[in-house]
Formats: C-alpha cells, sequence, structure tokens
C-alpha cells in the first residue's frame, strides 16, 4: 500500500530534499498487538513508573483523544519534532482497510494536548524531547539525515532496530525504551478517539432493548449450554 499522501517538500541542513509527509509504503503488522495497549487506557505511556497524566487518572487519559480541539500549531513540539510525530506514529498505526491512521485520528494532537498541559510530568516531557533527538542522531550517524528526511526503507531499518526488545542490541536500548512509550502513547490515542472505538468496534453505552443470551454459536465454542440450568433443582422440591 502506497502511503505517500501529499506532496511537501523540504530542504534539510545537508541539503537532501525530503518529503516530510511521506508515510510508510506498506503495512506494519502490529495494530492487532497494539489494540491490547489501547484499548485499555495506557496509564504509563511515558516516563519511568509514571503515567502520561497521573495526576489526572484514567478519565484524562481515555478521554482526551476524543476531546482534543483541532489546533494550527502544537503547543509542546517544535516544528522539527512535529513533523517528525506525525511521521513516526504512522508507522506505528498505518492506514489500512479497517480505518484511518494515527495521523487522521489526531494522535499527534492528543500527544501535544497532554505534554503542554500545566500539570505534565517533566520527566515525560525531557523523555519525549530526548527519544525524538535520539531518533534523529541515529539517523544521522547511519545516513547522514533526520528521521523525516530519510527514505522509507532508511527510517524502517532504525525503526525494526528498536521496535523489538527481546532482539535489540544493547546499544539500541535508549532507542528501545523511547519507543516503547512512544508506541503506548500513539496506541491511547489511537484507540480512545472515535475512530478507534469504530476500530475495535465497540459498541458500549448503546441501549440494548432485549437480550436473547448468548449467541448459540459462542455457546458452541465455549462448550456450554443453557440446558445445565433445567437441571438444576427447585427448592421447593427439595
Amino acid at each position: 500500500m502506497t502511503r505517500e499522501e501529499g506532496s511537501g517538500k523540504r530542504e534539510e541542513g545537508n541539503g537532501e530534499t525530503a518529503d516530510e509527509t511521506a508515510r510508510p509504503e506498506t503495512t506494519l503488522n502490529r495494530r492487532e498487538a497494539l489494540k491490547v495497549l489501547g484499548v485499555v487506557p495506557v496509564a504509563a505511556a511515558m516516563g519511568p513508573g509514571a503515567a502520561v497524566q497521573a495526576a489526572h487518572g484514567i478519565a484524562v487519559q481515555a478521554g482526551a483523544a476524543a476531546t482534543v480541539p483541532a489546533q494550527a500549531a502544537p503547543k509542546f513540539f517544535n516544528a522539527h519534532e512535529w513533523r517528525t510525530v506525525r511521521v513516526l506514529v504512522d508507522y506505528i498505526i498505518p492506514r489500512d482497510e479497517r480505518s484511518g491512521s494515527a495521523t487522521e485520528a489526531k494522535v499527534p494532537e492528543y500527544m501535544d494536548y497532554l505534554l503542554a498541559e500545566k500539570d505534565a510530568n517533566p520527566n515525560t516531557q525531557v523523555a519525549m524531547r530526548g527519544g525524538l533527538g535520539w531518533l534523529d542522531t541515529e539517523c544521522r550517524k547511519r545516513f547522514q539525515k533526520t528521521f523525516i528526511a530519510a527514505s522509507d526503507a532508511q527510517r524502517r531499518q532504525v525503526l525494526d532496530d528498536i521496535a523489538y526488545p527481546d532482539k535489540a542490541r544493547p546499544e539500541m536500548r535508549y532507542g528501545v525504551a523511547f519507543f516503547n512509550r512512544f508506541r503506548d502513547m500513539t496506541a491511547s490515542g489511537f484507540f480512545s478517539s472515535a475512530m478507534g472505538w469504530q476500530d475495535v468496534q465497540y459498541i458500549g453505552n448503546v441501549f440494548n432493548p432485549a437480550y436473547d443470551g448468548c449467541p448459540p454459536a459462542a455457546l458452541q465454542k465455549l462448550g456450554v449450554s443453557y440446558d445445565v440450568m433445567k437441571t438444576r433443582v427447585n427448592p421447593q422440591e427439595r
């Protein structure tokens, strides 16, 4: 699947011309795994041993993505970080046949909203900026380009080295720690958005006028039956 939507170009400091809106050309098979993280709000999305917004509790974490207003410019991220975040989140949750991408669900806006709040955890803010800086530094070491100036194949090369903690080399530990937190925050933002609810086919808080019991197919799969109710002895028969 071609992910290069848009045509915005930018001259980087090293003379490279990069497509800032380039998106992954193929879907990384991570959406199903991310549902486990995202359906239940990820309290520890960023920062060691602390929630993204521990002071606000799970309610903020679950609802922020649905209430974040559209904004012309980020409040926490600088211009370069903002472009990097928007590219990176779509490598984690790209558009597919089920739903749109993380940027379409306004996950970057969700991140910026949380990180810019007056009660935001300073450790979380430092971890985010430091991780984005690490990503650019690693790309410069390998390709003499920033992450957004690198090609899709080059970006994937770096991401593959930090996306799988059990396989990552020791020298990648800082990148692994950042990417784990960034991925969790991306999943939290996406699956607490309206688009994410639809993706997992969440139908809670909908009035059900009649309940006909567990569907027969589900009963068969579980190996149970309502017939067991007929075998119970009524108290008056004792």
